[in-house]
């Protein structure tokens, strides 16, 4: 893991440092347009753990990723691989659902 994604890592609060509904709330408008493209998603909500959207593409299911929604340390909430990276902000939906969709594809 790189130093930036240990970081960003290290600033996403635990799910009762803020309501657990506002990473919810995200985490399901992003679904919504990731369906859309045509991928199969699904909240994960674990006790004592950071909610995540599971993500799989439905024509190679072994291309799968979770995908987490949190807030920086300026307030400005992301779009986050599972690995602690960035993906888009909060409320670059469309973004975040191709930069997803892009990652998922199957190659031939």
């Amino acid at each position: 893991m790189t130093a930036e994604a240990q970081e960003n890592r290290a600033s996403v609060p635990s799910p009762r440092a803020e309501s657990l509904l506002a990473y919810l709330g995200r985490l399901e408008g992003l679904a919504e347009v990731v369906t859309q493209l045509g991928l199969k998603a699904r909240l994960v909500a674990l006790p004592g753990r950071l909610p995540c959207l599971h993500v799989v593409n439905p024509q190679a299911s072994a291309l799968a990723e979770d995908v987490y929604a949190g807030p920086c340390q300026d307030g400005q909430w992301w779009f986050w691989w599972s690995w602690a990276e960035r993906i888009a902000a909060d409320d670059d939906l469309a973004g975040a659902a191709r930069q997803i969709s892009r990652v998922l594809a199957a190659r031939a």
